[in-house]
């Protein structure tokens, strides 16, 4: 009886890791650095815990920087709208977020305007 109860709780603690490792917005990002990116999509990762799409933007000096924009989950995102195929490879986006705290090349994209004018929200902090 012991056994099964220490293998229940084994089962339960490595179930639970996923959620220990997610972060909170204000962890990783700075509402004080709001940031707007125009540039091409390079690649998108459909997967839980947050969609991320990667952007090449060019800087005032020329140079390219790929950037990596975090949004909602799969779910939080397709009950805003988004569907896998909202944004693909190539697509010109403007994208509105907030800058990582670490000073990396990543933003929070809370608003993401498509090629077309369509505007994708993807978060509670869209006050641009």
């Amino acid at each position: 009886m012991r056994r099964k109860a220490l293998t229940l709780c084994a089962i339960l603690i490595t179930a639970a890791l996923p959620a220990l490792a997610h972060h909170s917005f204000a962890t990783e990002f700075d509402t004080s650095k709001p940031v707007t990116l125009e540039g091409v999509v390079t690649g998108i990762d459909w997967v839980n815990p947050h969609v991320y799409f990667y952007m090449d933007v060019s800087g005032d000096d020329g140079h390219v920087v790929n950037w990596k924009c975090e949004t909602r989950g799969p779910n939080g995102l397709e009950r805003q709208g988004w569907r896998k195929d909202s944004l693909k490879k190539g697509d010109r986006v403007i994208v509105h977020g907030y800058l990582a705290k670490d000073a990396s090349h990543m933003v929070d994209g809370r608003k993401v305007t498509l090629a077309d004018g369509r505007k994708i929200l993807s978060g509670k902090r869209a006050n641009y």
